[in-house]
């Protein structure tokens, strides 16, 4: 006589999972595989857990029909050496197929109900949890393959001990919290609820909350993004943007370089009217911009470089990176800029260390070199 069939527990519908993880790969686009895999190893980890001596559980999947179904692996063994939770006698085996030898392997099927039980259990919240390390997996793909890229974001949430601003950036179920921290924003720029802001993906990282995604409004990067959306000769790589050098809030030099003699760079970045050069000001809350042109030649860089001032002379260190320049008398304020950021942002921007001297200062150093009173007497 047949037994009854086992009444599969509620929570171990083999069917409703497989319909699940469809729906999971439709709406979130999270593999089956990636969380079959999850399944199984959930199953496998709850069972030994009730069973400390069993060592080999196997889940078998059916994609066709549907079905899961769990096996603990059983050796064929002689009976002098019997382990009953991982080895099985030969003569069991036998009754189980005559096909059986020493050193053959038996999957012996575990009980339905204890199977249910199990998956309805610890298994689930590992399920849980393989969903959650999926939504972060795709998140964090997502947001890494846009690093060094422009996004907007909408402030959350403003912090009033430490001033980060919070921002949700994505949309969807491919959205995260990034955090804008004070160091991070241009110093005297107010940001409140609601805004629509630009920020510069500086890096992604692996986080135990998920995906931590490192933003910035003062990488020189958002700059070069901002021009590369405003400026088509940049997108196409006609214009390249060779070098950066930014204070964030006040002032930033930008090196540009036209590989087309029929294109002045300078002029694609500034466009007609300076509309392109404009929209990035205004983004940037009025920041300045100097665009240059580069050229290869060291000397002709740091003179342009040095730009609103004018150089009269340039003379490049015999070893080193280092150069002395020589300006205009009147402009040797102009030259160095306030504080010094002129000079300073010249410098990042070449590469070398530049000392700025007047015009008289040469003209000193000349008369130097022949002292009065040293001139051979006249005959």
């Amino acid at each position: 006589m047949r037994g009854k069939k086992q009444k599969e527990p509620a929570g171990m519908n083999s069917a409703e999972i497989f319909a699940a993880l469809e729906l999971l790969e439709k709406e979130r686009n999270i593999p089956q595989n990636f969380m079959l895999d999850k399944i199984i190893q959930a199953l496998t980890t709850a069972y030994k857990k009730d069973h400390d001596d069993v060592e080999n559980v196997i889940v078998d999947v059916d994609e066709e029909h549907k079905a899961l179904k769990m096996y603990v692996q059983k050796t064929v063994v002689d009976e002098k050496y019997y382990d009953p939770y991982n080895e099985i006698t030969l003569e069991e085996a036998h009754r189980i197929s005559a096909r059986y030898e020493l050193g053959d392997v038996v999957n012996i099927p575990v009980d339905n109900m204890e199977f249910g039980r199990i998956a309805a259990g610890i298994g689930k919240q590992v399920i849980i949890q393989g969903l959650r390390e999926a939504e972060r997996g795709m998140i964090y793909d997502e947001f890494n393959s846009k690093q060094h890229e422009i996004l907007t974001g909408v402030v959350t949430r403003i912090d009033p001990r430490t001033n980060a601003v919070s921002l949700r950036i994505g949309s969807g179920t491919e959205s995260t919290e990034a955090l804008l921290t004070a160091g991070e924003q241009v110093q005297g720029e107010e940001l409140t609820e609601g805004m629509h802001v630009k920020v510069y993906v500086v890096d992604v990282r692996h986080s135990t909350r998920g995906p931590q995604v490192l933003i910035s409004r003062t990488h020189p990067g958002l700059v070069k993004r901002l021009f590369e959306l405003e400026v088509p000769e940049i997108f196409d790589g006609t214009v390249e943007v060779k070098a950066i050098a930014r204070e964030a809030g006040s002032r930033t030099k930008m090196a540009v370089w036209s590989n087309d003699p029929n294109v002045d760079p300078i002029g694609a970045c500034v466009g007609p009217k300076g509309q392109r050069v404009d929209s990035i000001v205004e983004e940037l809350r009025g920041e300045k911009i100097d665009i240059i042109k580069y050229s290869e030649d060291p000397a002709e860089f740091i003179a342009a470089a040095l730009a609103p001032a004018d150089v009269v002379e340039v003379r490049m260190a015999e070893e080193g990176k280092a150069c002395r320049c020589i300006v205009p008398d009147d402009q040797l304020s102009l030259a160095i800029g306030r504080e010094g950021q002129n000079a300073r942002l010249a410098a990042r921007l070449t590469g070398y260390k530049i000392d700025i001297k007047p015009q008289s200062f040469r003209e000193e150093e000349v008369s130097e070199e022949v002292p009065a009173g040293d001139e051979e007497p006249r005959e």
